[in-house]
Protein backbone atom coordinates (compact mmCIF):
# COMPACT_ATOMS: atom_id res chain seq x y z
CA UNK A 1 0.00 0.00 0.00
CA UNK A 2 1.34 3.69 -1.19
CA UNK A 3 0.22 6.48 0.16
CA UNK A 4 1.77 9.59 1.56
CA UNK A 5 -1.07 10.10 4.14
CA UNK A 6 -0.01 8.29 7.47
CA UNK A 7 -3.50 7.86 8.78
CA UNK A 8 -4.97 6.60 5.59
CA UNK A 9 -2.08 3.60 5.57
CA UNK A 10 -2.44 3.23 9.13
CA UNK A 11 -6.14 3.19 8.53
CA UNK A 12 -5.86 0.38 5.63
CA UNK A 13 -3.85 -1.93 7.47
CA UNK A 14 -5.56 -2.04 10.58
CA UNK A 15 -8.56 -3.33 8.31
CA UNK A 16 -6.21 -5.41 6.49
CA UNK A 17 -4.30 -7.21 8.97
CA UNK A 18 -7.84 -7.71 10.71
CA UNK A 19 -8.71 -10.00 7.70
CA UNK A 20 -5.63 -11.79 8.37
CA UNK A 21 -3.64 -9.79 5.32
CA UNK A 22 0.16 -9.32 5.65
CA UNK A 23 0.48 -5.69 4.91
CA UNK A 24 3.51 -3.59 3.75
CA UNK A 25 2.71 0.46 3.71
CA UNK A 26 4.61 3.22 2.39
CA UNK A 27 4.45 7.43 2.52
CA UNK A 28 6.96 7.75 -0.08
CA UNK A 29 6.25 6.77 -3.24
CA UNK A 30 9.96 7.07 -4.57
CA UNK A 31 10.61 3.52 -2.76
CA UNK A 32 7.30 1.67 -3.89
CA UNK A 33 8.76 0.03 -6.87
CA UNK A 34 12.04 -1.29 -4.75
CA UNK A 35 9.56 -2.40 -2.04
CA UNK A 36 7.54 -3.73 -4.28
CA UNK A 37 9.95 -5.98 -6.02
CA UNK A 38 11.35 -7.40 -2.61
CA UNK A 39 7.39 -8.46 -1.06
CA UNK A 40 5.91 -9.39 -4.55
CA UNK A 41 2.62 -8.62 -3.31
CA UNK A 42 -0.89 -10.39 -4.15
CA UNK A 43 -1.84 -6.81 -4.25
CA UNK A 44 -1.12 -2.83 -4.69
CA UNK A 45 -3.19 0.03 -2.87
CA UNK A 46 -1.70 3.07 -4.58
CA UNK A 47 -2.79 6.62 -4.19
CA UNK A 48 -2.50 8.65 -7.11
CA UNK A 49 -1.83 12.43 -5.89
CA UNK A 50 1.34 11.92 -4.27
CA UNK A 51 4.38 14.13 -3.57
CA UNK A 52 7.84 13.27 -6.00
CA UNK A 53 5.79 10.32 -8.11
CA UNK A 54 2.23 10.04 -8.82
CA UNK A 55 0.42 6.88 -8.49
CA UNK A 56 0.28 6.83 -12.03
CA UNK A 57 3.79 7.26 -12.78
CA UNK A 58 4.45 4.27 -10.13
CA UNK A 59 1.10 2.19 -12.21
CA UNK A 60 3.00 2.52 -15.29
CA UNK A 61 6.67 1.42 -13.64
CA UNK A 62 5.29 -1.52 -11.89
CA UNK A 63 3.34 -2.08 -15.30
CA UNK A 64 6.25 -1.98 -17.06
CA UNK A 65 8.46 -4.52 -14.00
CA UNK A 66 8.46 -8.41 -15.66
CA UNK A 67 8.13 -9.73 -12.59
CA UNK A 68 5.10 -6.80 -11.27
CA UNK A 69 3.02 -6.22 -14.39
CA UNK A 70 0.35 -9.12 -13.34
CA UNK A 71 -0.29 -7.83 -9.96
CA UNK A 72 -3.54 -5.87 -9.56
CA UNK A 73 -3.60 -2.45 -8.58
CA UNK A 74 -6.24 -0.40 -7.25
CA UNK A 75 -6.02 2.96 -7.01
CA UNK A 76 -7.34 5.28 -4.08
CA UNK A 77 -7.61 9.00 -5.05
CA UNK A 78 -9.18 12.10 -4.60
CA UNK A 79 -10.14 13.09 -7.83
CA UNK A 80 -13.29 11.94 -8.64
CA UNK A 81 -13.80 12.92 -12.18
CA UNK A 82 -14.66 10.63 -14.66
CA UNK A 83 -11.88 11.43 -16.84
CA UNK A 84 -9.47 10.94 -13.64
CA UNK A 85 -10.62 7.59 -13.21
CA UNK A 86 -9.85 6.81 -17.02
CA UNK A 87 -6.59 7.66 -16.66
CA UNK A 88 -6.06 5.56 -13.88
CA UNK A 89 -7.90 2.72 -15.80
CA UNK A 90 -5.47 3.69 -18.98
CA UNK A 91 -2.29 3.37 -16.83
CA UNK A 92 -2.97 0.09 -16.00
CA UNK A 93 -5.31 -0.07 -12.91
CA UNK A 94 -7.42 -2.80 -12.18
CA UNK A 95 -9.85 -0.81 -9.85
CA UNK A 96 -10.27 2.90 -8.66
CA UNK A 97 -11.95 4.03 -5.25
CA UNK A 98 -12.47 7.54 -4.36
CA UNK A 99 -11.75 9.22 -1.74
CA UNK A 100 -13.34 9.52 1.04
CA UNK A 101 -14.08 5.79 0.86
CA UNK A 102 -15.40 3.16 3.48
CA UNK A 103 -12.97 0.36 4.39
CA UNK A 104 -15.33 -1.92 4.43
CA UNK A 105 -16.36 -1.61 0.55
CA UNK A 106 -12.55 -1.38 -0.17
CA UNK A 107 -11.85 -4.66 1.77
CA UNK A 108 -14.70 -6.15 -0.36
CA UNK A 109 -12.87 -5.11 -3.58
CA UNK A 110 -10.07 -6.27 -2.05
CA UNK A 111 -11.17 -9.81 -1.52
CA UNK A 112 -12.82 -9.55 -5.08
CA UNK A 113 -9.90 -9.22 -6.78
CA UNK A 114 -8.11 -11.47 -5.04
CA UNK A 115 -10.49 -14.03 -5.43
CA UNK A 116 -10.64 -13.52 -9.40
CA UNK A 117 -6.96 -13.77 -9.84
CA UNK A 118 -7.17 -17.11 -7.70
CA UNK A 119 -9.51 -18.76 -9.86
CA UNK A 120 -7.58 -19.97 -12.43
CA UNK A 121 -8.80 -23.18 -13.98
CA UNK A 122 -6.37 -25.77 -14.74
CA UNK A 123 -4.87 -27.02 -17.53
CA UNK A 124 -6.97 -24.97 -19.44
CA UNK A 125 -6.27 -23.58 -23.26
CA UNK A 126 -8.32 -21.66 -25.01
CA UNK A 127 -7.72 -20.79 -28.86
CA UNK A 128 -9.38 -18.87 -31.68
CA UNK A 129 -7.97 -18.31 -34.72
CA UNK A 130 -4.10 -17.31 -33.92
CA UNK A 131 -5.30 -16.15 -30.12
CA UNK A 132 -4.04 -18.84 -27.83
CA UNK A 133 -4.00 -18.53 -24.05
CA UNK A 134 -2.94 -20.67 -21.48
CA UNK A 135 -5.20 -19.63 -18.20
CA UNK A 136 -3.00 -22.34 -15.93
CA UNK A 137 0.31 -20.35 -16.99
CA UNK A 138 -1.48 -17.15 -17.49
CA UNK A 139 -0.21 -16.68 -21.02
CA UNK A 140 -1.49 -15.70 -24.11
CA UNK A 141 0.13 -15.96 -27.62
CA UNK A 142 -1.10 -14.19 -30.97
CA UNK A 143 0.47 -15.84 -33.80
CA UNK A 144 3.01 -18.04 -31.88
CA UNK A 145 4.02 -14.75 -30.50
CA UNK A 146 3.50 -14.07 -26.72
CA UNK A 147 1.97 -10.75 -25.33
CA UNK A 148 1.68 -8.81 -22.77
CA UNK A 149 -1.23 -8.52 -20.59
CA UNK A 150 -2.56 -6.88 -17.45
CA UNK A 151 -4.98 -8.64 -15.26
CA UNK A 152 -7.73 -6.66 -16.31
CA UNK A 153 -6.71 -7.34 -20.00
CA UNK A 154 -6.71 -10.92 -19.45
CA UNK A 155 -9.61 -11.61 -17.41
CA UNK A 156 -11.18 -9.43 -20.72
CA UNK A 157 -10.46 -11.86 -23.40
CA UNK A 158 -10.60 -14.88 -21.27
CA UNK A 159 -14.54 -13.94 -21.27
CA UNK A 160 -14.77 -13.61 -24.73
CA UNK A 161 -12.82 -16.86 -25.70
CA UNK A 162 -15.20 -18.78 -23.45
CA UNK A 163 -18.40 -16.93 -24.59
CA UNK A 164 -16.83 -16.68 -28.82
CA UNK A 165 -20.00 -15.90 -30.93
CA UNK A 166 -22.12 -14.58 -28.33
CA UNK A 167 -22.68 -10.57 -27.83
CA UNK A 168 -21.03 -9.21 -24.56
CA UNK A 169 -23.01 -5.92 -23.69
CA UNK A 170 -20.75 -3.13 -21.79
CA UNK A 171 -23.00 -3.78 -18.51
CA UNK A 172 -22.14 -7.59 -18.69
CA UNK A 173 -18.51 -6.84 -18.93
CA UNK A 174 -18.34 -5.12 -15.88
CA UNK A 175 -20.15 -7.63 -14.42
CA UNK A 176 -17.98 -10.61 -14.62
CA UNK A 177 -14.64 -8.84 -15.19
CA UNK A 178 -14.66 -5.80 -13.13
CA UNK A 179 -17.97 -7.78 -10.57
CA UNK A 180 -19.49 -4.09 -10.58
CA UNK A 181 -22.86 -3.48 -11.69
CA UNK A 182 -23.01 0.61 -11.82
CA UNK A 183 -19.44 1.26 -9.80
CA UNK A 184 -17.66 2.47 -12.89
CA UNK A 185 -18.46 4.09 -16.15
CA UNK A 186 -19.22 1.47 -19.10
CA UNK A 187 -16.75 3.87 -21.37
CA UNK A 188 -14.03 2.37 -18.84
CA UNK A 189 -14.88 -0.79 -20.82
CA UNK A 190 -14.07 0.59 -24.24
CA UNK A 191 -10.84 2.27 -23.23
CA UNK A 192 -9.52 -1.72 -21.92
CA UNK A 193 -11.06 -3.21 -25.22
CA UNK A 194 -9.15 -0.37 -27.39
CA UNK A 195 -6.03 -1.44 -25.37
CA UNK A 196 -6.38 -4.99 -26.38
CA UNK A 197 -6.84 -4.49 -29.79
CA UNK A 198 -4.04 -2.95 -30.34
CA UNK A 199 -1.98 -5.56 -28.23
CA UNK A 200 -3.39 -8.30 -30.66
CA UNK A 201 -2.96 -6.84 -33.45
CA UNK A 202 -3.77 -8.46 -36.94
CA UNK A 203 -5.84 -10.96 -34.61
CA UNK A 204 -7.94 -8.31 -33.01
CA UNK A 205 -10.33 -8.23 -36.85
CA UNK A 206 -12.05 -10.81 -34.83
CA UNK A 207 -13.45 -8.63 -32.12
CA UNK A 208 -16.44 -7.10 -33.12
CA UNK A 209 -18.11 -4.13 -31.74
CA UNK A 210 -22.01 -4.29 -31.86
CA UNK A 211 -23.04 -0.98 -31.85
CA UNK A 212 -24.95 0.64 -28.90
CA UNK A 213 -24.39 -3.23 -27.29
CA UNK A 214 -21.01 -4.20 -26.21
CA UNK A 215 -18.32 -7.06 -28.00
CA UNK A 216 -17.78 -10.22 -29.28
CA UNK A 217 -15.15 -12.30 -30.58
CA UNK A 218 -15.90 -14.93 -33.81
CA UNK A 219 -14.41 -17.56 -34.99
CA UNK A 220 -15.24 -16.98 -38.78
CA UNK A 221 -16.75 -14.05 -40.59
Amino acid sequence: MVDDEVDVTELLSYHLRQRGYEVRSLNDSRLALEIARQFRPELIVLDIMMPDFSGLQVCRLIRADSSLKEVPIIFLSAKTEEGDRIDGFESGADDYVCKPFSPKELMLRVSAILKRRGEADDAKILEVNGIRMDVEHHRVEVEAEAIELTATEFRLLKLLLEERGKVQTRETLLLKVWNYENDIETRTVDTHMRRLREKLGNEASWLETVRGVGYRLVESR
